[in-house]
Formats: structure tokens, C-alpha cells, sequence
């Protein structure tokens, strides 16, 4: 199989989830209450979305693993009361887009060489993400990336959002190469699920983000432990 090009996911695959977005989410849902008059509501919030402030534990299958700030904004509103409240939608949302895109963290070091040489390989890169488009192009800035990426989108792109095949194909499309020279990269079952549905060629999932292998590997063609992998295993990954 020859793969032209590479579609990364970007928190959990590029950036530390938990090192990045669980500060930005507490920091939210504090300022949630906040703002709703309902101060104690933040660990509630947390947990109904996902996340138990207490043990640390985050359901892989949940918004604030997988889904957009959008969604988790509008979950947290109507848990709030405040369906509809465009305004509190709009701080709760540039709340965590401030801390997310503020303190990005790299899933580890040499990310931008791994991305020169992967380039040097003739392969179209690009980023898909369930975040904003405008974090997504701060974040890959700050990981020194952006240069060497040929597409980038986030859910208000205007490709849909995951797991549909939308982003996939719209990188297909800005790069000039089919759905089945593309490889999809990515730490949840919505990105796999993705890849599926766009007809990608190769599905891999990384374990350097809230989805534990037994969930990934039913739906990857392959499972690594990060994308440094991706460098020193190209060979067995695509043949």
C-alpha cells in the first residue's frame, strides 16, 4: 500500500490531553458556576461530562474525551439551566480555548522533526481536530509545526465533525491524493470511526490518549504507543 499522505488528530495524539485540556476544563467548569451563580456546580459538571475531578479518571467514550468544545459548552449549559444562553456559551467556550491554546503540551520532544523528515517521505501532513480551527493554528505555532503542515481544520471548518468522513476528505481534496492513500492517525474511537467512513487506507491508533488499546484496537489497522512510532515503524505500519 502506498500512503501520499497523513491525517494527525491533535489532542492525544499530538498534544498531552491530559496534560493540556484537564486544566482548561477545570478552569471551565469553575467558571461555569461562576457565571450561573451556581459555584458548586464545577466537579458535577466535570463528572456528567466525563471527568472525576477526584480520581482523575476520564471515560474515553465521553464529550469532554472525544466531542467539541461546543458540545461540552452546551452540555454545561443546560446542565446549568441556561440552555440557549448564547452568552454564557460564548465565555465558557473562550474559557477553554484561552487555557488550551495558553499551555499546549507535546505529546513528547521532537515532534517537528519527526514532521521534517515524514515530510522528506513525499507525504502530504495535515490536522484534524474536534477543537476550534483557531486553538488548532495557535497550538501547532506553539509546537513548531505549522510549517510543515499542508491542511489543518477543527469542527467549525465547515467539514462536519467526527466521526464522519468530512475532514478526511477535505484533506484528500486540499492535498490532491485519494482516500485510500491516507493514513489516520488519531487516539479515539471517533477518529478510527472516521477513517472508516471516509474510506482511508490505514486507521492507526496511538495510546498516548484517553482510549486504552482494547477499545482502539477492534476498530485501528494498527496500534502504537505514539506517533514517534510512525518514524521508527513506517515500514511494518504500511505493509
Amino acid at each position: 500500500m502506498r500512503i501520499q499522505g497523513i491525517l494527525f488528530d491533535k489532542d492525544g495524539t499530538l498534544v498531552d490531553f491530559f496534560a493540556t485540556w484537564i486544566p482548561a476544563y477545570r478552569a471551565a467548569a469553575k467558571a461555569a458556576g461562576d457565571l450561573a451563580g451556581r459555584p458548586g456546580m464545577a466537579s458535577r459538571l466535570l463528572r456528567l461530562s466525563g471527568y472525576d475531578p477526584e480520581t482523575g479518571e476520564l471515560d474515553p467514550s465521553s464529550l469532554l474525551a472525544g466531542g467539541t468544545t461546543g458540545e461540552i459548552c452546551d452540555l454545561w449549559c443546560a446542565l446549568l439551566g441556561r440552555a440557549g444562553d448564547r452568552l454564557l456559551r460564548a465565555r465558557l467556550h473562550e474559557t477553554m480555548d484561552m487555557h488550551a491554546s495558553a499551555h499546549p503540551v507535546p505529546v513528547g520532544a521532537g515532534l517537528p522533526g519527526v514532521f521534517a523528515r515524514l515530510g522528506a517521505r513525499d507525504l502530504a501532513l495535515g490536522m484534524a481536530t474536534m477543537d476550534s480551527e483557531a486553538v488548532a493554528r495557535v497550538t501547532a505555532d506553539s509546537l513548531e509545526l505549522a510549517d510543515r503542515l499542508d491542511f489543518l481544520c477543527g469542527y467549525d471548518s465547515g467539514h462536519g465533525a467526527k466521526p464522519g468522513p468530512g475532514m478526511v476528505l477535505a484533506f484528500c481534496s486540499a492535498v490532491g491524493i485519494a482516500p485510500d492513500r491516507v493514513m489516520v492517525v488519531g487516539d479515539t474511537e471517533r477518529d478510527a470511526r472516521m477513517a472508516r467512513a471516509a474510506g482511508a487506507g490505514l486507521a492507526v491508533g496511538v495510546l498516548s490518549g484517553a482510549t486504552p488499546g482494547n477499545r482502539l484496537a477492534p476498530l485501528c489497522d494498527r496500534v502504537v504507543e505514539d506517533v514517534f512510532a510512525l518514524e521508527s515503524d513506517w515500514t511494518a505500519l504500511v505493509s
